[in-house]
Formats: C-alpha cells, structure tokens, sequence
C-alpha cells in the first residue's frame, strides 16, 4: 500500500513538473510570436522609401502634360496632390509637395513613404520656409529627412531607400531664372547668356564641384547612420542612388525658335539655344558627376545607381517630338495617345506670369507622366526585392497594364 501511495506521489510531482514547464515554453512562444509579428529591421510587410528633393518628391506630378487652354485639360491629380497627411487634407510640411503620383508608390505588396521635399538641400534649411536636408536636425514637430527614416525604419521593414539629391545643392532653380531672364531681356542678334554670368559660373568651380560633392557624400553618410541606429546592417537593404534627367532638348530640338516671344509665352521654355546646349553637355552632366562620385566616395556597398540623364529625351519640355495638349489635337490627358504625344516635364512659369491652380515651383520638374516613368524604372530596380541599378529608358508607346509609360531598366 505504501509503495502505491509513493509512486502516486511521484506521478503527481512529475505532472505538477510538465505542467510548468508546459506554462513556460508557451509564454516563451508567445513572446516569440509577437517579436515575429511586430515589423521592423527585416521583418514584415516591405517598404520603399524615398528622400532628397524636388525631383523625387513628386514635384508637379500633379499635371500630365503641358496646356495654355485649359489646367482641366492636363489636371490628373487635382486640388489635393500634394496632401500628405493622415487625413489627406493638408501637407504635412508645406510645399514639400510630396505628390500621389511619386515614383517610391510602386505597389505589388511593397509599400512606400515619401519623406522627400522640394526644395531640399543636403543640409536642413529652418526658418518660415522649412526644408529638411539629409540630416538628423531636430526642433519642435521639424526634423532632418535622416532623423524621419530612421524614426520610420525602426518599426518597419524598410528594404530600398531612392534618393534624389544635390541639384538646389549647385543652385538649380536660381540658374534657370538666371537663364529664363537672360533670354527675356536681350535681343536675338545679341543675346546674353546665362553659362557665362558669373552667378551661374559659381557654380561649377573645381572648388564648389568639390565641396557639393562633399555634401552629397555626408548626406548619403547620414541616410546610412540613420539606419544603422534603426538596427539594420548594411546587407538587410540597398540605397538607390539616382542622377537627374534632362528637362529640355539640344538648342536644335526645340519646336519654338529663339526669336520672338513664343518659346517662353508658348511654350515655357525660354532658353537660348547656345545655353540649353551647354545645360545638357555641361551644367547637367557636371551635377550628375558630382551625385556619382559622391556616391562611390562613401565607400558603401549596398548603393545602386539609376541613371536619369536620357530618360525623358523624345518627351522634353518643348521638344520637337511633342506638343501642347492643344497642339496635338487633344483635350485631356486622358484621351488615347496623349502619354506619347505631350511633354513629360512641367512649363517653366515666372511670378508675373504664373496664374493659379499652377504654382511657379513646379516649373521644369517631371509631371504626372513623367513621374509614373519613373515609377516604372523604380519598381524595376527593386527587382522582386532583389534590388539592382541601372539605366532607365523609354522603350515603347501606349500605357502599361499599371497605367505607367512603357519603361526598361539596362
């Protein structure tokens, strides 16, 4: 009798003992489960994120294509393409004009944020007129696009960052004003340059070619920091590096002559010939240099490139392959052909001239077709998640089953 009540003793012991430690190895499992679940460095739903400046951010991606008729012929977005916050009602940082049209938007179960804006410098501008440069800057709600991906990364799965940076950095806008005055203000049998003033020469001194290019790399640096401090390694994602297109043809691609008014009054292009030619042979391939061997300096391995410079070429504000919605017969974006027939980059408009619902900033960046292209390019260079670099190009006519021009990355 004793030895029966023993070894009930010892039965019961032993299930009080499986018990616990049944009790333990589920709290551990769930624990487990909920580390799994909880999405950040490499787990969870995929994300694309983009950061840098206007030509990223989706600046005019509100129009497709160019009219001097009707904005309702070339409005794809309307009134509220730039809104950007929760409630889609407002811009989270005012005419940073992240628009739904950017290319980081590429779909297939991969999500994207925009943490670009237009007018974006490598380093963060205060003031009244906010621009957050690639930098951990940090005052009340305002911070350094750095500082936003990494808060962002550290709880999402964050696999490809493009970037767009360095043309504000060499004064892009102030030298297309430079050039736009130039040609307004001086006759055709003596017109002044804008390549030789010396507000734009500036510019492209060994010195400042050196020091931008200096900037770029630290900005690529702290992109790199903020992941890092989100808890990635380098191998868990790929900085997508990308140079800048050319917005305007060769002096003998133009539509418009250079004499007269209507290159500019028409067209919104008032460039002369002899500087849209140094823009494509020096001013843009000087900049994009400086992007590449700011890239390449940062001695990263998980940076791609995605060369931009002849993307939009056939499709260039005023080019001779293309026109006006109206001058091509149409009067709606949406009418068939219109993607092959009208310009992918926005009219260049001054403030004297520039009349609401348009906005001066959006002159001579990508527009709803042009940013789509892009978009295109980018959804291929992230490849199914194995993510490449490459040359973005046109490579056909019409519309894709994703309502994208007909794009090939090489």
């Amino acid at each position: 009798m004793s030895q029966v009540f023993a070894a009930r003793g010892v039965t019961r012991r032993t299930g009080v003992l499986i018990a616990i430690a049944m009790t333990v190895l589920c709290a551990l499992a769930l624990q487990h489960t909920g580390t799994a679940r909880a999405d950040g460095p490499g787990v969870g739903t995929p994300w694309v994120t983009s950061v840098g400046d206007s030509y990223i951010s989706g600046e005019a991606g509100r129009w497709a294509g160019n009219s001097n008729v009707s904005s309702s012929y070339t409005d794809a977005l309307g009134s509220t393409a730039y809104y950007d916050n929760a409630t889609n009602t407002a811009e989270q940082i005012p005419n940073c004009h992240r628009s739904h049209s950017a290319e980081v938007y590429i779909g297939g179960g991969v999500n994207g944020v925009n943490f670009a804006c237009s007018g974006a410098k490598t380093s963060t501008v205060a003031g009244s007129d906010f621009k957050p440069g690639l930098d951990f800057y940090s005052s009340g709600a305002n911070q350094g696009q750095a500082l936003m991906l990494q808060n962002f990364a550290t709880s999402h799965n964050v696999k490809m960052i493009s970037l767009s940076i360095g043309g504000n950095n060499f004064n892009f806008a102030s030298i297309i004003q430079t050039c736009i005055t130039d040609w307004l203000t001086s006759p055709s049998w003596w017109p002044d340059y804008c390549n030789d003033d010396s507000s734009v020469t500036a510019n492209f001194t060994a010195a400042n070619i050196t020091a931008q290019t200096t900037a770029i790399k630290n900005g690529i640096l702290n992109i790199r920091q903020a992941m890092t401090n989100a808890g990635y390694t380098d191998a868990g994602y790929k900085i997508v590096v990308q140079d800048y297109e050319s917005p305007i043809p060769n002096g003998s691609g133009f539509r418009y002559a250079e004499t007269g008014y209507t290159r500019q009054n028409t067209g919104g292009c008032g460039f002369w010939n002899n500087d849209a030619n140094w823009a494509n042979a020096t001013a843009l391939p000087t900049i994009n240099t400086a992007v590449k061997n700011a890239a390449t300096a940062t001695g990263l391995t998980n940076i791609k490139i995605l060369e931009l410079q002849s993307t939009f070429n056939g499709r260039r504000l005023c080019e001779n392959t293309v026109g006006l919605l109206e001058e091509k017969g149409l009067t709606s974006w949406t009418q068939s052909g219109a993607v092959d027939n009208t310009e992918w980059v926005n009219q260049i408009r001054t403030v004297s001239t520039v009349f609401g619902p348009y906005q001066v900033q959006e002159s001579l960046h990508p527009n709803y077709w042009g940013q789509l292209a892009l978009r295109n390019c980018v959804r291929q260079a992230y490849n199914g998640g194995t993510i490449k670099g490459g040359t973005c190009s046109r490579t056909g006519t019409g519309l894709t089953g994703a309502g994208e021009p007909v794009m090939t990355l090489s």
